[in-house]
């Protein structure tokens, strides 16, 4: 087993997704393998990327668990995005999932700042 994550994420529209991914993790992808992939860096040895591949679009399931959520989510809407739902678990565990313009959903999970 592997210690690192590269979680891909294929999306219709590359330049749009990279702009909407941008708002989403708060930077400008952290380099770009070819003239379609971007790469974000989320983590040590974890990374998330989005991909032209119109094939698989609009079909990937991404869940980060955070350490401040209520903070992320602060910052995200700062950026001009909104969840596209808000779920809470009887352990008290959120988890706030976006969709991207294909439909990718991908979340951010954790429990209620103190």
């Amino acid at each position: 087993m592997s210690d690192y994550l590269f979680a891909g994420i294929p999306v219709n529209d590359y330049p749009e997704a990279v702009a909407w991914y941008g708002k989403l993790l708060g930077s400008p992808p952290a380099f770009h393998p070819h003239d379609t992939e971007a790469v974000w860096e989320i983590a040590d040895n974890r990374a998330v990327y989005v991909v032209l591949d119109r094939k698989r679009a609009g079909h990937a399931l991404i869940t980060v668990i955070v350490d401040d959520l209520d903070a992320r989510l602060a910052a995200i809407a700062e950026r001009g995005l909104e969840p596209a739902l808000r779920e809470t678990y009887d352990n008290g565990t959120r988890k706030i999932t976006f969709r991207d313009p294909d439909g990718n959903e991908f979340a951010l999970g954790g429990v209620p700042s103190s």
